[in-house]
């Protein structure tokens, strides 16, 4: 008699936006265990090789803003001692370093000769005024662990700039630094036709693309909590990862330009990221192409079907089926 296969194992934080991917897998009868991060514990004398096929890495970094930051540099060290026994892990140490570093993603994108928006990485506030010497206005400060546009302010000129450096730091108006204490001060860039571009990966090779259509008033472009089309049709509310707020952002399907799906594959393979998303956004001023973030994390826009033509989670368990050899 033949032994059952062992389970995949997917670590994660944000249970609403990984539902789609669960009912998948309980469709197909995939054999597949939930790692939950804010309840999980390990021995460094486990054998995690022994109890699962792979683990998926879900962590999120912004988890922080959902009272969980905790997990974020605890999963570091969980996935070290994954990758330490032999496990095979998807979107393992190396990928989820290379997504909490906003500034080691640009020292990336620089070393590749990949277009970013200028930028200065500083760890105290008064550091801002300095640093914002040489850049074009407006000017936008975030934090370098973020996700999901936490923490990001914009500024259109140096007094209120100023200002902000001046509250106190417990203020909802003072700069916004996070788990690290490391800022970037970067100029914002005119998003020509008011949009942005995501281009998600599987595999590290091209999936799909989405263009989400901003307002300027929110950084948080979540692509699961956008759920309206540019022809104003409501998506399934249950392929939404929560009850997203009506911020007016909409979005469609997008095929990029060769160039670009060949700009983003490369920014995942030197990430050692499996499966996520880069966003670029086109200068309204000079038509110039910026990569300003890349997402470990992807939990894929709300109704595939409807917006990209296909449901990106079957392909996602395909993937895991196979990388898990079921």
């Amino acid at each position: 008699m033949m032994n059952s296969p062992l389970p995949i194992a997917i670590y994660y934080e944000q249970p609403n936006w990984f539902k789609p991917l669960f009912a998948e897998l309980d469709r197909r009868g995939t054999p597949y265990v939930k790692l939950y991060a804010p309840d999980h514990f390990y021995s460094p004398e486990d054998h995690p090789e022994e109890k699962y096929s792979l683990v998926f890495n879900r962590m999120s970094p912004s988890a922080w803003n959902r009272n969980h930051g905790d997990q974020i540099f605890y999963t570091l060290g969980f996935l070290e001692h994954l990758e330490s026994r032999g496990v095979k892990v998807l979107n393992g140490f190396k990928a989820f370093s290379s997504e909490l570093s906003k500034a080691g993603q640009l020292v990336l994108m620089d070393k590749l000769g990949i277009a970013y928006p200028k930028a200065r990485v500083i760890h105290r506030p008064a550091q801002a005024e300095e640093a914002v010497v040489g850049l074009r206005w407006p000017v936008v400060v975030k934090p370098n662990i973020g996700g999901s546009g936490a923490g990001v302010k914009r500024f259109d000129g140096l007094s209120q700039l100023q200002m902000a450096i001046a509250q106190d730091p417990g203020s909802a108006d003072a700069l916004q630094f996070g788990l690290d204490s490391t800022a970037l001060v970067q100029e914002f860039i005119p998003a020509q036709d008011a949009h942005i571009v995501r281009v998600e990966v599987l595999n590290g090779k091209f999936l799909y693309a989405i263009k989400v259509h901003i307002t300027g008033e929110t950084f948080d472009l979540c692509p699961a909590d956008i759920c309206r089309t540019t022809t104003g049709t409501d998506l399934a509310r249950g392929a939404c990862a929560i009850d997203a707020p009506k911020t007016g952002i909409t979005v469609e399907g997008y095929q990029p330009p060769p160039e670009a799906i060949r700009d983003v594959e490369t920014i995942m393979q030197h990430s050692g990221i499996d499966i996520g998303g880069v966003e670029y956004i086109t200068d309204s001023r000079d038509g110039q192409r910026y990569y300003y973030d890349t997402n470990a994390l992807s939990n894929f826009v709300a109704d595939g079907p409807n917006v990209i033509g296909f449901d990106p989670f079957v392909k996602l368990a395909d993937w895991l089926e196979a990388e898990a050899d079921l």
